[in-house]
């Protein structure tokens, strides 16, 4: 009797380990969409407020959020004017902690 009992929980735990894997894996699933929603509402906030400033080359600037939300900005801008103006603009949207820039001034050829 005590080894049918015995057994029996161990066919239990058995079977019922991939269901506490699975839902271990779910939270983490789960914890990996929350942050890419986060990092691309940054990513969008921060486009949109380029665009609201209506300067053309504002528009081709490359906007990169990490889950940190730290944010990498990227492209070929006409001045150093419009250069700090997008760093403003990155740094004043809600959920960002730290502006890389990889900015740099147009020239033409």
């Amino acid at each position: 009797m005590k080894y049918r009992i015995a057994t029996m929980c161990i066919a239990l735990a058995v079977m019922l380990s991939p269901v506490f894997v699975g839902a271990a894996n779910a939270e983490s699933d789960r914890a990996q969409a929350e942050t890419y929603v986060k990092d691309s509402t940054i990513t969008t906030k921060i486009k949109a407020k380029l665009a609201e400033e209506k300067i053309k080359t504002l528009l081709d600037i490359k906007v990169e959020t990490d889950s940190k939300g730290e944010v990498e900005l990227s492209g070929n801008l006409a001045s150093q004017a419009e250069i700090d103006k997008a760093i403003a603009i990155a740094r004043s949207v809600s959920g960002v902690t730290s502006v890389k820039s990889e900015l740099k001034i147009k020239t033409d050829k």
